[in-house]
């Protein structure tokens, strides 16, 4: 019987001097082709938020992004205990809406 060939794997390059963004709102909008994720910082009682990142995905990478996300999040309760949302928090912050859909 025949091994499957393995996988090529992906090198990823880390720029230097990359500086990460503190993002703790995000939008998730889609049109047919992408899905797009604004990633923002709201600050207490501050009525306005600004976008930090924009990233557009197709809608194939957007789940696989999912999967990979609800991976780690497993592993890091796993690790350290459940993170709890307070009652309310994820419609505040997280309602879906904008032009292009959900």
């Amino acid at each position: 019987m025949t091994e499957p060939a393995p996988k090529p794997q992906i090198q990823i390059e880390l720029p230097a001097g990359l500086e990460p963004i503190y993002a703790n709102f995000a939008l998730v909008v889609h049109s047919p082709s992408e899905v797009i994720i604004d990633f923002a910082r709201v600050m207490p009682n501050v009525p306005h938020g600004r976008v930090q990142t924009r990233v557009l995905m197709t809608p194939i990478n957007a789940k696989l992004f999912l999967r990979a996300l609800a991976d780690n999040l497993a592993r890091f309760e796993a690790q350290y205990g459940e993170i709890t949302i307070p009652s309310g928090l994820a419609d505040q912050l997280f309602r879906g809406g904008g032009k292009d859909g959900a």
